[in-house]
């Protein structure tokens, strides 16, 4: 019989494994330029799980015409509305303009800068512009303080630049941004867990029942020479709490009809996403949605009917 084999399953694409710095991670917009709306993502917050009953209208799907039921996330994603914006010139920022007309609450809960310039003031050529945008997180139950996210803009840099002026104090809904069956893209951060052990940590195999010093661990941290321990080497330590994408969600359903008593977190108070399959982090985790990436034909051809959640 084969000897059975379970090396190390812990990718050395993610290293460090530790804590990240900020729950909103930055994104490479220039990437993502598969989009209909000008504005290519948004901030949504986890709000839980439930099961979709769906009518399956894929073509050529074995279940085709049937109704079908999978696991989905509900995110509520509260407006946004535009805090700044960023000039760029040679992937740098030239100079950032803050909106006028900003929320009263903000100047308790977020630093403002004393002086700020206006648009007409750019003079320099800019090579790029993003907008910087907070979500109105008071429209939900979660908490008080907003997220601030930069996003990016597809178009023109004049394009870009009428879009601002129009937007400019006035509030951005999700249903503006995204599309009842398409695709999007998750950036978030995972569920913390804390100090684990390489089992958990990087899938390692339990060693048998007699061996010595410990089941839970590898069997060499290496070598006599070079005698030292490698970064390679699969040891206890932080787990969860790290950045990661998802690609290729459908959307199922752009709705505001409001849905009780989901677990740790309550009622949904605005509108909200339904997306097929699971999302990273717990409830209440702020996410960047974004369109996708690189979507795939397998995906894209889905088509489903909602029909109810339960």
């Amino acid at each position: 019989m084969v000897t059975r084999k379970a090396p190390r399953k812990g990718s050395l694409q993610y290293w460090p494994r530790k804590r990240i710095n900020k729950f909103l991670p930055n994104v490479n917009w220039d990437a993502i330029d598969s989009s209909s709306k000008i504005l290519k993502g948004f901030i949504a917050y986890k709000a839980g799980m439930m099961s979709a009953l769906v009518k399956d209208n894929t073509a050529d799907s074995m279940t085709k015409g049937k109704q079908i039921a999978f696991p989905v996330t509900i995110l509520e994603c509260p407006s946004m509305k535009i805090f700044s914006v960023r000039f760029y010139k040679n992937t740098k920022v030239m100079k950032e303009v803050l909106a006028e007309n900003l929320d009263k609450e903000l100047k308790r809960k977020l630093k403002l800068p004393k002086t700020n310039k206006k648009f007409e003031e750019v003079k320099e050529e800019y090579d790029d512009l993003k907008i910087l945008v907070y979500s109105v997180v008071k429209q939900t139950n979660i908490k008080k303080t907003p997220d601030l996210v930069e996003l990016g803009l597809l178009g023109s840099k004049e394009d870009k630049l009428s879009y601002v002026k129009e937007n400019l104090g006035k509030e951005i809904k999700v249903s503006d941004v995204f599309e009842k069956g398409q695709l999007v893209d998750f950036r978030g951060v995972t569920t913390g867990k804390g100090l684990c052990g390489p089992l958990k940590r990087f899938g390692l195999k339990l060693k048998r029942n007699k061996s010595e010093k410990g089941r839970r661990r590898p069997g060499s941290l290496g070598p006599w020479h070079p005698a030292r321990v490698t970064f390679r080497v699969p040891m206890a330590g932080q787990m969860g709490l790290f950045t990661r994408a998802i690609y290729n969600n459908k959307i199922v359903d752009i709705n505001n009809k409001q849905i009780k008593n989901l677990k740790n977190y309550g009622d949904t108070k605005c509108d909200y996403l339904v997306v097929r399959g699971s999302v990273m982090g717990p409830s209440k985790r702020q996410l960047v949605v974004t369109n996708p990436l690189r979507q795939t034909k397998k995906q894209s051809k889905k088509n489903f009917d909602l029909i109810e959640l339960r």
